[in-house]
Formats: structure tokens, C-alpha cells, sequence
């Protein structure tokens, strides 16, 4: 699997006291919204609504889109994986994973080393994806690494444990954290 590129965005892997629950929030998508929001795409609170909306590389982010339910113009209501873009909908209710606990797998845009972990780095293809299967593409981008204390999106915490995974894979599968939290501050990188 490392060695095809094949981003499925953010994924859960894991929380601290065991439950990985996303959150429902009612009203969570603006009806008409101009972007696909793809399923484990980074997303944050609109301050002006306070729904969500796609989250920008280098800003701070809330957690990983996860689906989104809604009754479209014809009265039939709707499940999805993802949000159409300029869709018209009424109770719309987005579903995403937004504790800052939560640790996340992502797949790198190119090969990471072991001495990654600890350091930060910011999304890649942040936008990207596909409205055939809802899934985000976004990746960690190797090449934006940040560093002299100032945060990047993510830290890489430890690699994914799967059999075919390995650091120096040309696409490797890491578990990340958010670095950048909406809500719970910034997280200083390591020195």
C-alpha cells in the first residue's frame, strides 16, 4: 500500500479513551455551499455562520469531514459521505470528527523517514479528491515541513501498522495530530 499513492484524506485511527465519535451539528452546512466537502477532509467552524467549511493549508483547523444528511428540494432526504458542491438542502445536519485528541492516519505526498515523528508538517492537496466516492485526497505534504517552533498542520506521532507500511516507503501512512486546533490552541513543535 505505501508504495501506490492512494490518499483517503484524514482517517481516525485512534482516541485516548477509545471512542472516536464525529459530531453531529445541526445546521453544519450552509445550504448552497460552493465546494464538495469530501469524507476525512480537513474542515473548520465558520466564524461568521458557525457552520463548517473546508479548512485552508497553513491556518487552523477543527478535524476530518465524516458525512452529512439533508432533505434535498424535492423533500426526499438525503446520506452522504460528502457535500455536493452548490447543493440546495433544509436540515442539514454535518457529521465530522473534531476532538483534538483524536489521532488521525493520513498518507504522506512523497517518502518520510522515522525521524519524522515529533516534527510538523502542513496538508497537501488539501482540496483534492473525488465526487465519484466522496473521498478526500489530501495528503501530508513531506516538502512543507515547519520548523523554528512555529506549528505546521499536523504532527506525525508514529507510523500505521500495517504490514505493508514502512518508513522510507514512497508513500507512507502516518498518524498524525492536530497541531493547529481551532479550539484548544496551537501546539508548539518540538525543539
Amino acid at each position: 500500500m505505501s508504495s501506490t499513492s492512494a490518499p483517503f484524506g484524514l482517517r481516525p485511527a485512534f482516541h485516548p479513551s477509545g471512542l472516536d465519535r464525529a459530531q453531529a451539528l445541526t445546521n453544519g452546512i450552509a445550504s448552497g455551499y460552493s465546494s464538495d466537502i469530501l469524507k476525512g477532509q480537513p474542515v473548520k467552524y465558520n466564524p461568521s455562520n458557525g457552520n463548517i467549511v473546508i479548512a485552508t493549508v497553513g491556518a487552523i483547523w477543527s478535524g476530518a469531514f465524516a458525512g452529512v444528511e439533508f432533505t434535498d428540494t424535492t423533500g426526499r432526504r438525503r446520506v452522504s459521505n460528502y457535500w455536493p458542491a452548490s447543493t440546495t438542502g433544509t436540515n442539514i445536519i454535518a457529521y465530522f470528527y473534531n476532538d483534538n485528541n483524536i489521532v488521525y492516519e493520513i498518507q504522506t505526498d512523497a517518502t518520510i523517514a522515522q525521524t519524522s515523528i515529533g516534527n510538523e508538517y502542513n496538508f497537501s492537496n488539501i482540496a483534492a479528491g473525488s465526487n465519484t466516492t466522496g473521498l478526500s485526497a489530501c495528503t501530508l505534504g513531506v516538502s512543507t515541513a515547519v520548523g523554528n517552533g512555529n506549528p505546521g498542520d499536523m504532527r506525525v506521532v508514529d507510523i500505521a501498522g500495517y504490514s505493508d507500511n514502512a518508513w522510507g516507503d514512497a508513500y507512507v501512512i502516518v498518524r498524525v495530530v492536530n497541531s493547529r486546533s481551532q479550539f484548544f490552541g496551537t501546539v508548539n513543535a518540538i525543539a
